[in-house]
C-alpha cells in the first residue's frame, strides 16, 4: 500500500466512513492513478477533469456513478491533501431523477418461480418480504432474527450510514427462514457462500440470481435486485401502512427519500394485502417452481 493510499484510508476511517464508502473511494482514485499512469497527488485538475468526461463519454457511466467518482477525488484533493477547492475544482452535476418500475405481484410470483434454485429463491423472497438492502441481507445472522410472538422484527445491524435499525418481520418470511435455515446452514450467516460458509454471501451472486430470474420470467422492467426493496415500500403503503414507519424501517434519513413511493401506489390492491399488510409473501399469486 503506498503512503497516499494510506493516507486517504486514514482519513475515510477517522470520519466514519462507511466500509463500502472507503472501497468506493479508494477505488475511484486507483483508477484515476491507472489511467493516468502517475500517483493521483502529481495530477493537476484539469486532468482530473478530464477523467472524469472520459468516464461519461468513453466509458459511458452513469451520472450518479461519475458523481461518485468527482466524490472521491473532492475527498482525496480537498481533505486529504488540502488543496483549496476554489483553485481546484472538481464539478458535480445533479443525476436524473428516475422513478423505480415497480413490479406487479404477478411479476414478483413469476420471478420466483424462475429463480434458479432454492437457495435462490428464498433469497430473492426475503429480500422482497423485508425490504432489506442487499448488503443487509447478505450479512444477516440468526441471532438478528427476533421470532417472540410480541417483537417478531429483525435487527440490522450498522446499515447504511452506520446505524442500527429495527425491520418488522412477517409470519409468512419468518416460515421460510426457517425452514432455509433448519435444512441448509451450515456457517453463521443465513445465506453463507457457496465455497466457503463461514463467508456471507457475495452482493455480486445475488444480482446475477436476480438477473437470471427475472429475465427466465420474462420481465422486460429495468433495474436489478433494489426492485424488491421498491416493491417492498410500494406495497407496503398500498396496504395502509404510514410514510413515518416505512421510513424508519427503510432506514431512510430523510422523508422526501421516502416520499416518492406516494406516487408509484395504486388504489386497488388485493384484499388480502390489506388484511394483512405485512404478509407481503402471502398475498402474491401462486408460486408454481419449474
Amino acid at each position: 500500500m503506498t503512503p497516499l493510499r494510506q493516507r486517504m484510508l486514514d482519513a475515510l476511517v477517522l470520519r466514519g466512513m462507511a466500509a463500502r464508502t472507503q472501497e468506493a473511494y479508494i477505488g475511484a482514485v486507483a483508477g484515476l492513478a491507472r489511467h493516468y499512469r502517475r500517483s493521483p497527488d502529481t495530477l493537476s485538475a484539469d486532468e482530473v477533469r478530464h477523467y472524469l468526461l472520459h468516464l461519461l463519454r468513453e466509458r459511458h457511466l452513469s451520472r450518479s456513478s461519475v458523481n461518485q467518482y468527482g466524490c472521491a477525488c473532492r475527498f482525496l484533493y480537498g481533505t486529504v491533501l488540502g488543496l483549496d477547492g476554489d483553485a481546484f475544482q472538481i464539478p458535480l452535476a445533479p443525476a436524473p431523477q428516475r422513478l423505480p418500475e415497480i413490479l406487479s405481484r404477478q411479476e414478483l410470483a413469476r420471478l420466483f418461480a424462475m429463480a434458479c434454485h432454492l437457495k435462490a429463491r428464498t433469497f430473492l423472497m426475503s429480500a422482497y418480504g423485508t425490504g432489506l438492502r442487499l448488503s443487509e441481507l447478505c450479512r444477516l445472522r440468526a441471532q438478528h432474527i427476533d421470532s417472540h410472538a410480541d417483537r417478531m422484527c429483525i435487527r440490522v445491524e450498522q446499515g447504511k450510514g452506520g446505524k442500527d435499525r429495527y425491520v418488522p418481520l412477517s409470519e409468512d418470511v419468518l416460515q421460510l427462514l426457517r425452514t432455509w435455515w433448519r435444512a441448509h446452514h451450515s456457517g453463521p450467516w443465513l445465506f453463507g457462500a457457496l465455497r466457503d460458509p463461514s463467508r456471507p454471501i457475495d452482493t455480486g451472486s445475488a444480482q446475477r440470481w436476480y438477473y437470471l430470474a427475472r429475465d427466465a420470467a420474462g420481465i422486460a422492467k429495468r433495474g436489478g435486485i433494489h426492485s424488491l426493496r421498491h416493491a417492498y415500500a410500494t406495497h407496503l403503503l398500498e396496504a395502509g401502512y404510514d410514510l413515518y414507519s416505512l421510513q424508519q424501517w427503510l432506514g431512510h434519513n430523510h422523508v422526501s427519500t421516502t416520499t416518492r413511493y406516494l406516487h408509484l401506489r395504486r388504489p386497488d390492491v388485493p384484499d388480502g394485502a390489506r388484511s394483512q399488510p405485512l404478509a407481503l409473501l402471502s398475498a402474491l399469486p401462486p408460486i408454481t417452481t419449474h
